[in-house]
Formats: C-alpha cells, structure tokens, sequence
C-alpha cells in the first residue's frame, strides 16, 4: 500500500472515531435529563453513579500503560498537575454541568458548553501568552453572538423558569472549567502521553466525585434497577469509550482535526433532546447552532495552519 493510501485510510479511520466518539459524549445531556425527569436523582448522586460504572476501566488501562517498559515515571509536579486537571475538567466541570442540566433544556446545555473551545483561545492568550490571530478574533464574536441569539430565544420559553439563570451560569462554569483541562492538558499530554494522561486524571475525578458524594452523607444502599441503568449507560457510553476514542482520534488525526469533527456534537444532542425529550427546536436556535460550529472550525483551522 502506497504512502497516500496508508495516510488517506489513517484519516478516515480517524475521522469516524472522533465522529462516532463526538456523537457518544452528545449523549450525555440527554442521558442526564432523562434521568431527572424519571427518577428522583439528584446532579451529585448521579454523577457518582457514572464514576462508579466508569472508575474500572481507567484504573485497567492506567494500570496497562503504566507497566509498559517505555512508560517514564511522572515527576511529583505532573502528578499534580494530572490530578489537579483531572480535578477541574471532570469533578468539577461534570458537577456544575449536572446542576445545570437540572433547570435548562439538553439543546442549551451543550450550546454553552461548547464555548469551551473559544475559552481554551482566550486562557492560552492570557496565561501562556499566545497571541489571538485575527481568524481567531472573527471565531470568538461568530461563537458569543451564536450563543446570545439561540439563548435569547431558548428565554423566551422559560419566563416561568426562576431558576434558568442559575442553570445556565452552573453550565456556563462547567464550560470554564473543562476548557482549562484542555488548555492544561494540551501542555502536558506531550510529556506523559495520551492513554495515562487521560487515565490518571478521570482516576483523579472519580475519586473526587465519590469523595464529594460520601462526604455529603450519601449512601448506596437506596440505588432502584432504572438509576442503575442510567448511572452504567453515562459512565460506558457517554464517558469511558468517548474519551478513549477521542484520545485515539487525537493520535491518528491530531487535536485540531478532531476539534472540528467534534462540532458535530451540539447538533447531534439538540436533535437528540427534540425526539426524545421532546425538547423545541426554533430558527433562532439553529441560527445560534451554526454560528456556534462555524466559530468553532475556524478556530480548528487555525490550529491547524499553526502546526
């Protein structure tokens, strides 16, 4: 097989893992408003349920890449700034994004999120010093006017909702904080490598969760057949295999292709949230959709014209 051959079949494969990978983790928000809507879960129960189910995995392959004969050791400050990180983007971030999913719709959720790229832009420019290129400037007001128009519109349907301003503010730092586990991340993932990186640090966020779970006086003991359910289908298909896919995505295909293909992902849960929650759809929020994803892919090309 030529060269081009080989390159064009690593892409490929590349792209429907990350595609694939994209639409698991848009499942997520449904998943959780599902959730919420059929059992009496609260946001801190229900993520510890998805930890659980997800917890044994990582620590398999943390275990597996750790014993390789090329696998170096991590130095006392990477293991602090794993954990730290692992901390952030999936305790924290997934905490705040579950609160939020309580009082706004699944479309509005994943609409915010998605900001979070435009905030690893501004993060790498105010804390590492990376200067914001023109295309990036035009990416961040497509992106923020996006937002405004579809969440204006999402308002207008929930004047009775006293509570839509702090769902959207919980999500709003769901966003915040998983964009410095990116932006951290990408600073660390060439020195400790993709699989223990993503490993340690979900290692680090379970153990976080179900700290945080213990620790507000919770027990196990009153988990019904259908919670369980929800808690292994978030921790399987909305956590450890879209994780790990797109960590093989990344490797094959390099972030910022994998970044562009994830755009996929508003889409795919507003669509999701419409026939299975029976959540809306309006043009301004397909308006705000578009603006959103372009803002996004420009800002993936831009990554890609810097490489």
């Amino acid at each position: 097989m030529s060269e081009t051959k080989k390159g064009t079949s690593k892409y490929l494969m590349g792209f429907i893992i990350a595609f694939v990978g994209a639409l698991f983790f848009s499942t997520k928000a449904v998943i959780v408003k599902h959730a919420f809507i059929n059992t009496d879960v609260d946001a801190v129960t229900l993520l510890a349920l998805r930890m659980i189910f997800a917890l044994p995995f990582y620590v398999s392959v943390g275990l597996f890449a750790s014993n390789k004969i090329t696998a170096t050791p991590f130095t006392k400050k990477q293991w602090v700034y794993v954990i730290g990180l692992g901390l952030a983007g999936y305790y924290l971030s997934s905490l705040f994004d579950f609160i939020g999913l309580q009082y706004i719709s699944a479309g509005l959720e994943r609409l915010i999120l998605f900001l979070y790229p435009t905030f690893v832009v501004l993060m790498n420019a105010f804390i590492f010093k990376q200067k914001i290129k023109p295309v990036q400037k035009l990416a961040l007001i497509l992106t923020y006017i996006g937002i405004g128009v579809a969440y204006f519109s999402e308002l207008k349907f929930n004047t009775s909702n006293a509570n839509f301003f702090i769902g959207s503010f919980f999500v709003f730092l769901c966003a915040v904080t998983f964009a410095a586990y990116i932006a951290g991340s990408g600073k660390l993932i060439p020195q400790t490598g993709a699989t223990r990186f993503t490993a340690y640090a979900m290692i680090a966020s379970s153990i976080g969760v179900l700290a945080h779970y213990f620790l507000t006086g919770n027990t196990i003991h009153h988990f019904s057949t259908p919670l369980l359910w929800y808690g292994l289908i978030l921790g399987i298909v909305a956590t450890v295999l879209p994780t790990f896919m797109v960590s093989g995505a990344i490797k094959k295909i390099g972030a910022n292709n994998v970044a562009i293909i994830s755009s996929i992902g508003p889409v795919s849960t507003i669509l999701q949230a419409h026939y299975v929650l029976g959540e809306h759809i309006t043009i301004a929020q397909i308006a705000g959709t578009i603006l959103v994803i372009v803002g996004v892919i420009l800002i993936g090309w831009k990554g890609g014209e810097s490489n």
